[in-house]
């Protein structure tokens, strides 16, 4: 589905809410993501919010009081009346679509004073709230479609052929543990389990490989039956929206387990997510061509293939993460950032990704997550998690203190970006995703 534009991305559009027309503001009135908000020490049951600028529209506030009554948004403001994005997402997309179009058009700078004056009263701080998960998430399935990522990581294990035969024609994931996602803040202990040194007898422990991988994230909207597939032309319109994953990965536990099924326990004690979902609408400026693949490699199957999804597949969405240590923090340092990627770099698009999970017949139900898997691009700078990054710890990443880290440590902070840009269109942002490392249970 070709990405369409429309007043809702107007560049010279700003809003009545001041902190959203701040050049820095992740959240101007062209971006409008959901999410799951809590007023803190408020008892107050949690609500689906936008966020805009600094603040959050009560989307059940506004429902209440009959600010989205009209016809055209009764259905998505209805589906709004509840402490997940789950009953929203499953409604596919054009009552979400109408619903952004009601919500810019009562937070232009150009609304009726009674529009803004009604609609002021159930705007909330984010300062004041706790975020939580956006949606109970069923199933959680991770990709591999970097293919910067897969060789580089590849080249550690095997140098002369990093590439397995499968990754030119096939978009490779595995299914992950829904149940430890955890919202951006949430501590990360570290984990323990069996690895091996060299020939030597494996032993039960603390990890000493902490690493961090850099995804993106999208959460299906509509689903499909059981038995039933989703042609890549109709995959765009199951997918709702978008945000950063930091999948935290056991590099030495996983080194020893994953052979033959893959990653396991290595990968289950936590993933990361951000708390806002940005809707597919808000990215349409930022559709640039898929992935150009080099010559001599495969063209994709023709059940991965449609000529929409190689003019418009792709994402300019940039990903930084930064990593702060203790020693920083008590030093008034800023985070440090370890690398920037794209991932318009990615081998494989989001529709992909979807269109062949569902390909067998695999059920995707509303609120099910896939990730991207981690993003990576050409250049070292670009590379998405401390295993790529150190060369498996042989070059090890030194910080503004003079520390060093292979991996993570105890203590440390790691925070993942993302935003998109474009000339002639308004920046707009995925907030953060942040995690500190706690130490290991005693055992």
């Amino acid at each position: 589905m070709r990405p369409v534009l429309d007043e809702t991305h107007d560049s010279k559009a700003q809003s009545w809410v001041e902190s959203a027309n701040d050049a820095g503001s992740d959240f101007p009135i062209q971006n409008l993501p959901f999410g799951i908000f809590w007023r803190r020490n408020t008892g107050a049951e949690a609500r689906v919010g936008v966020a805009i600028g600094d603040r959050i529209l009560d989307l059940d506030g506004m429902q209440s009081e009959g600010l989205l009554a009209e016809e055209s948004v009764r259905l998505a403001a209805n589906a709004c009346a509840h402490d997940s994005l789950n009953p929203l997402m499953a409604l596919g997309g054009e009552p979400r679509r109408a619903l952004r179009r009601r919500l810019h058009s009562v937070l232009r700078q150009d609304a009726s004073a009674s529009d803004r004056q009604a609609v002021a009263r159930h705007l909330v701080a984010q300062a004041d709230v706790d975020m939580l998960l956006p949606a109970v998430v069923g199933d959680y399935t991770d990709f591999y479609a970097s293919i910067f990522h897969a060789t580089n990581v590849g080249k550690l294990f095997r140098p002369n052929h990093p590439l397995l035969p499968n990754y030119k024609y096939i978009p490779i994931g595995y299914h992950g543990r829904a149940s430890s996602l955890v919202p951006s803040g949430t501590p990360v202990r570290r984990p323990s389990g069996q690895t091996r040194d060299g020939e030597a007898d494996p032993k039960f422990g603390p990890t000493k490989a902490l690493d961090y991988e850099a995804e993106l994230g999208f959460f299906v909207g509509a689903g499909n039956w059981l038995g039933e597939t989703i042609p890549i032309d109709e995959a765009e319109e199951h997918i709702f929206g978008i945000c950063l994953v930091n999948d935290w990965s056991a590099r030495d536990i996983q080194a020893w387990e994953y052979q033959p099924l893959g990653p396991f326990l290595a990968k289950s004690f936590a993933t990361s997510l951000s708390p806002w979902v940005v809707t597919m609408e808000a990215l349409a400026p930022f559709r640039p061509a898929a992935f150009a693949r080099a010559e001599g490699d495969p063209a994709p199957l023709p059940y991965l293939f449609s000529r929409s999804e190689r003019e418009n597949g792709g994402l300019d969405l940039w990903l930084e993460v930064s990593l702060l240590s203790v020693r920083m923090r008590e030093a008034g340092i800023d985070p440090v950032v370890l690398g920037r990627s794209n991932f318009r770099d990615m081998y494989w698009t989001m529709a992909q990704m979807l269109t062949h999970h569902a390909s067998n017949g695999c059920n995707l139900r509303p609120g099910d997550l896939l990730a991207s898997g981690t993003v990576s691009g050409a250049g070292k700078t670009a590379r998405g998690c401390l295993l790529e990054l150190t060369s498996r710890g042989k070059d090890p990443v030194t910080l503004p203190t003079g520390e060093q880290r292979k991996f993570l440590e105890d203590g440390d902070e790691v925070i993942l970006r993302g935003f998109c840009e474009r000339d002639g269109f308004r920046r707009i942002g995925l907030g953060s995703c942040r995690g500190t490392i706690l130490p290991a249970s005693v055992t």
